[in-house]
């Protein structure tokens, strides 16, 4: 299995133009065999910025979507409509493994995060090691609905968490004062190339 996240900043005037092309490419990709999964979605703040996570069956399913029409029809407009080079990361699992999400409430305001953060290298296995006890736990807080972690190839200075929330204020209120949260967050502000909330992109699925 294949996952990715794709994240692209897009100029102003081509926002409409790119999130209509992202739609079409997705209502593709999910009629293909080798699509397992395709979420879109815009950064809350910054609203020309798009975040694609993907899985694929394997390789081969991946190349092939590659060659749809609706596909090259993405890359096509991509070369006019992108205000810097998109970022493709391609992840690697580790422990716990990712799970599928719970699903949210009715009465949720669902809060979506990825966060995307440069570290040291030299804490890069305290912090996989410490973050196997803190996936474990916070998977447990009853606003927790999914929360992954994944090493991102070819740059082992690059981790990548996703989560979803039932409420944003169940993060800051609750699973930030957790004793797990501290521990992860004190290493985490050694760690860091930069603060914490320059990496944290908080984001809204966007239906199609």
């Amino acid at each position: 299995m294949i996952n990715l996240i794709a994240k692209f900043t897009v100029k102003p005037a081509y926002v409409d133009t790119f999130k209509a092309a992202l739609k079409l490419n997705k209502k593709g990709a999910l009629k293909e065999a080798g699509c397992l999964q395709m979420d879109l979605f815009v950064d809350v703040k910054e609203g020309n910025t798009f975040f694609v996570y993907e899985r694929w069956a394997d390789e081969a399913a991946l190349d092939f979507h590659k060659k749809q029409t609706y596909t090259q029809a993405l890359v096509e407009i991509a070369e006019s409509a992108l205000q810097v080079v998109p970022e493709f990361l391609k992840l690697g699992t580790t422990m716990p493994l990712p799970i599928p999400a719970k699903s949210p409430n009715a009465e949720d305001e669902l809060c979506i995060i990825f966060f995307i953060f440069k570290i040291n290298e030299a804490y890069r296995e305290r912090l996989l090691k410490q973050f196997e006890n803190h996936i474990e736990n916070t998977r447990k807080e009853e606003a927790n609905l999914l929360f992954d972690l994944y090493t991102v190839e070819g740059a082992n200075d690059t981790l990548a968490v996703y989560e979803h929330w039932r409420n944003e204020a169940a993060i800051w209120d609750i699973h930030f004062k957790q004793p797990y949260s501290e521990v992860t967050g004190t290493l985490l502000k050694e760690a860091l190339i930069g603060d914490m909330e320059q990496y944290m992109n908080f984001v809204t699925e966007i239906t199609v």
